[in-house]
């Protein structure tokens, strides 16, 4: 197979990658002395450990990156521990608490004579501000152009889907304790919004609006949501503590598939109808490089240790290998028929075609060929863990489990459920488990990755196309 560097514009998208708020270090370092793992979010909000909330005053004039002193305290002589209502440091940066009532009213600290730097001093203009905040007149100038949303407003929450008339209960978390304290997200079929679940019901609690129906759905770090959409050219970022819209990241074409590399805290979109494969920082949310590619990407996968990319040029069938971290090398690997899903693990290439039934494993330094295998009828996707590749087979429901250092098939999981058709591998983060979504039966799997077998078949309300399994947060203010 031949090989040539490839023929890309890596764009520093500073037009499409809109405005994030970054704090300076010297102000994140004083506040993780006394509270670590301090969530900075991208729009400038500051939460702590226990969900106290911060809202940042940015000073007209920035000062230097020296250590931070404490200049002052509302109410007088507290320590940033003690988490006093208003914070003032010796730059002039300003963290106004979230003062949250018995009747969950939000506001912030009145002050009869606030000092220079709060009056001075400037919410982020990219900032979701919090639902219903009232701010003292005297302080009105510190919003600028932002706009606060009322009570009225509820953010994304409508109604769910519900097509039983009971909120039946499951009693699955008993068996599997991973399961405890987490959410799910699902996308389906029979609607356009994300479905919000608790996992131990099988009807949705509630539902996030979305104007077009999703095309891909992500988490990150439990906090966001990230979400494409059919006919829309950019990203939502949904910030899970508000149900909100907190950035639409903006592309020149609709961006399509998400995947997310959270060992570097970086996003990979693709948009096929752009050539193109753009790298999101999920730090600040904003562009970081366009990568023009050959043909219209699709099937997007990244290598464990996130140095390799491979994708589908659904134009001309062709598979492409990107080394990212080699100057975006790109090596083409050879051209397969209705490629389902591409995965890489022990430097060899599997390729699944959807209608040959058949897995191809090639040899990523030669490129060569090394075996073409029959494999699960109709495999959809495919799941690598350990030393493990989890094929799903849709017509057969069956996941066939090969052991990649010899290529030999070593387990069968039958499903059993019934004329489903189970569409997708979804691996739980920092678990041995995966759920099986089924994009026609209202049911969804959880298998045991390390036992390979079925812990459970949940009921679900909707049929899933995709789904995101994250930990349950606190609501901000709540």
């Amino acid at each position: 197979m031949r090989k040539l560097l490839i023929a890309f514009a890596v764009v520093l998208a500073a037009s499409s990658a809109g405005y994030s708020t970054n704090l300076p270090d010297n102000v994140k370092n004083a506040i993780n002395q006394d509270f670590p793992n301090t969530n900075f979010r991208f729009d400038g909000v500051v939460i702590l450990p226990d969900n106290t909330v911060y809202l940042p005053l940015i000073p007209a004039k920035l000062n230097s990156d020296k250590e931070l002193t404490i200049k002052a305290t509302y109410p007088s002589g507290k320590t940033m521990a003690q988490k006093p209502d208003v914070v003032i440091f010796d730059n002039d940066y300003v963290l106004l608490k979230l003062l949250v009532d018995s009747k969950g009213q939000k506001s912030v600290a009145k002050l009869q004579n606030p000092p220079q730097e709060v009056r001075t001093g400037l919410l982020p203009q990219d900032m979701l501000v919090p639902r219903n905040l009232i701010i003292p007149e005297n302080l009105k100038n510190i919003i600028g152009n932002l706009q606060i949303t009322t009570a009225k407003d509820t953010g994304l929450i409508v109604p769910a889907v519900k097509t039983t008339a009971s909120s039946s209960q499951i009693n699955s978390l008993a068996e599997i304790p991973q399961l405890k304290n987490k959410i799910l997200y699902v996308a389906s079929n029979l609607s356009k919004n994300v479905q919000v679940m608790n996992p131990e019901r099988k009807n949705p609690g509630y539902a996030l609006q979305q104007e077009n129906i999703p095309i891909s759905l992500k988490g990150y770090n439990d906090d966001f949501l990230l979400v494409t959409c059919y006919g829309k050219k950019s990203m939502d970022v949904i910030s899970l503590a508000d149900d909100k819209v907190i950035k639409q990241i903006e592309f020149k074409t609709q961006p399509d598939e998400i995947l997310i590399d959270n060992k570097n805290n970086i996003a990979y979109i693709a948009s096929g109808e752009d050539c193109s494969i753009y790298i999101v920082n999920l730090e600040s949310m904003t562009v970081k490089k366009q990568i023009k590619v050959n043909g219209m990407c699709e099937k997007l996968t990244l290598s464990a240790d996130g140095t390799k990319m491979f994708y589908n040029d659904k134009q001309t069938r062709t598979i492409w290998a990107i080394e990212l971290n080699n100057n975006y090398l790109l090596k083409e690997v050879g051209k397969f028929p209705n490629v389902s899903k591409i995965a890489f693990i022990n430097n060899k290439i599997y390729i699944t075609s959807r209608t040959k039934s058949r897995l191809a494993i090639i040899d990523y330094e030669t490129m060569g060929l090394m075996s073409e295998n029959a494999i699960a009828e109709k495999p959809v996707d495919m799941l690598v863990y350990k030393n493990y590749l989890y094929v799903l087979g849709a017509v057969g429901n069956m996941v066939e489990v090969i052991d990649t250092t010899t290529d030999k098939l070593v387990e069968t999981i039958e499903l059993n459920t019934g004329d489903g058709f189970p569409s997708k591998l979804n691996y739980i983060d920092g678990t041995n488990l995966a759920l099986i979504t089924d994009a026609k039966a209202g049911v969804y799997t959880i298998i045991d990755l390390d036992a390979k077998k079925i812990i459970k078949t949940n009921p679900i309300d909707l049929p899933v196309s995709s789904i995101v399994v994250a930990n349950r947060v606190r609501k901000i203010g709540k």
